[in-house]
């Protein structure tokens, strides 16, 4: 009898215990790419961890796990692709920020939004180019990120951009004369330009926007997403979110 209740004892205790580790958030493994202002290594090369990452997008996702008590990695690396692929195919694993949109919507569980993305084409200053949609963007030479949303959906009108590994390198082919018009985001691009001493660019077109997300794999508890959210929409309604992104835009 003495035995028995040992036995019920023990395991009413692995009970809890196995309750207590199913009730335990998962931690979320985080990856982003150097995409100013919103992520970047503070050091400006293409792989970081943790603290070495800065940003307006990595500062709310930080505060937003903090408040909601679950427990991550970061990391940033290169390239785009590989770490949307990552976030796409394995459990836990989360990728910021991505654009949310139709073709996207149901392979992520989504998180936000964290901030705008204007799609725009940009000009060198001096640049006499003036159009109002993108057919009549067909006779100039696009630049574009590889794998990034906005160089898809122009491939997605009949466009053909030239497709750049980083989006650093469009800045010095326009500055260059290589390509006429540069697709990118805004803030994002001139963020992203002033780094590379370049200021003055012209906006030629603004043809889409979008709404920049935490995309985390499907698989993720859906508890974990809305504490997640949640933190989010109250930052918002403390101001803090504000105040985050005034810290690198004014």
């Amino acid at each position: 009898m003495f035995r028995a209740v040992i036995s019920l004892a023990a395991a009413a205790l692995l009970f809890g215990a196995v309750q207590a580790h199913a009730q335990t958030p998962a931690k979320i493994d985080l990856l982003t790419e150097n995409f100013p202002p919103y992520n970047m290594a503070d050091d400006g090369k293409n792989f970081a961890r943790d603290e070495h990452i800065t940003g307006i997008a990595a500062d709310i996702v930080r505060e937003m796990f903090k408040r909601a008590g679950i427990e991550y990695t970061l990391t940033l690396r290169f390239p785009w692709e590989r770490i949307y692929g990552m976030a796409l195919e394995q459990a836990n694993y989360g990728v910021f920020v991505t654009a949310r949109l139709p073709e996207r919507e149901a392979l992520f569980k989504w998180v936000g939004p964290i901030g705008p993305d204007d799609w725009v084409l940009l000009a060198r200053g001096d640049s006499p180019i003036s159009v109002t949609s993108l057919e009549q963007v067909r006779q100039y030479r696009v630049g574009a990120y590889k794998g990034d949303a906005i160089g898809e959906h122009l491939q997605a009108q009949g466009l053909q951009p030239e497709l750049a590994l980083r989006d650093q390198e469009n800045v010095r082919k326009l500055m260059d004369g290589k390509i006429d018009l540069w697709a990118t985001g805004d803030p994002a691009g001139r963020f992203l330009a002033r780094q590379d001493g370049v200021t003055g660019l012209k906006r030629v077109l603004r043809f889409e926007s979008a709404e920049l997300y935490l995309a985390l794999n499907k698989q993720t508890d859906e508890q974990i997403v809305q504490q997640l959210q949640q933190a989010l929409d109250q930052m918002r309604a403390e101001g803090v979110v504000e105040a985050i992104n005034a810290r690198y835009l004014q």
